[in-house]
């Protein structure tokens, strides 16, 4: 079993600032690591989070993967608390993860075209009202609009511009957010599905998906 990351300096006031890790983050963990020799096997040069939150996932990327020291991390989030969140964590577990202020990886397209290897996006997935949506804080995390899927789909309709060949996708959803539709969508944008892993979590039914180039 692969250690989880040290997160342990983190108070419950920095959860007023940031997503506090809970069943999906863990979930998040749990596929990665039954996915680590898939993974290992890429021999991905560029692994990119969006939304890192606390830091956790992509931590736990940088803290196993076989040739992690040769693979450029990179995390972004809009929550400028969030970034020094992750930068935290990374420095805790001697890492070497580079963050990234911004909304969703928007400065970075053109120096990531066909370069991003793996994405790892645990989205705000939560289903909103509208007026919820575009907070720099906290809500960012988790105000997802109409079906969770406002921030979800500007991330889709990227793929293509900043996946490899043989690059992996890897997102966080809820039953509500209609994932039969997310697979027809990314199907006509190229990619296929495979729904990696599901637990109940409370009252939300969380999916692990993966996507990869057909």
């Amino acid at each position: 079993m692969l250690s989880t990351p040290d997160y342990s300096h983190f108070t419950g006031q920095d959860y007023e600032k940031i997503y506090e890790p809970s069943e999906d983050t863990f979930l998040f963990l749990d596929a990665l690591e039954k996915d680590i020799n898939f993974l290992n096997n890429l021999k991905p040069e560029i692994v990119v989070e969006i939304g890192p939150g606390s830091g956790l996932v992509i931590n736990f990327l940088a803290k196993h993967l076989k040739d992690a020291r040769k693979t450029f991390f990179i995390a972004a989030d809009i929550n400028k608390d969030a970034c020094l969140a992750t930068q935290l964590t990374s420095y805790k577990n001697n890492n070497d993860v580079n963050v990234i202020n911004c909304d969703l990886i928007e400065p970075l397209m053109d120096r990531l075209k066909h370069k991003v290897d793996v994405l790892l996006f645990n989205p705000p997935y939560v289903v909103t009202e509208s007026e919820e949506l575009g907070s720099r804080g906290l809500q960012a995390a988790w105000a997802g609009g109409a079906d969770g899927r406002h921030v979800m789909d500007r991330v889709f309709n990227q793929l293509n511009k900043i996946i490899t060949k043989n690059g992996v996708f890897y997102l966080v959803a809820l039953k509500q957010n209609n994932i039969d539709d997310i697979e027809i969508y990314l199907s006509n944008l190229g990619f296929k599905m495979d729904v990696f892993m599901n637990r109940r979590a409370g009252i939300e039914n969380l999916f692990i998906l993966k996507f990869t180039r057909k």
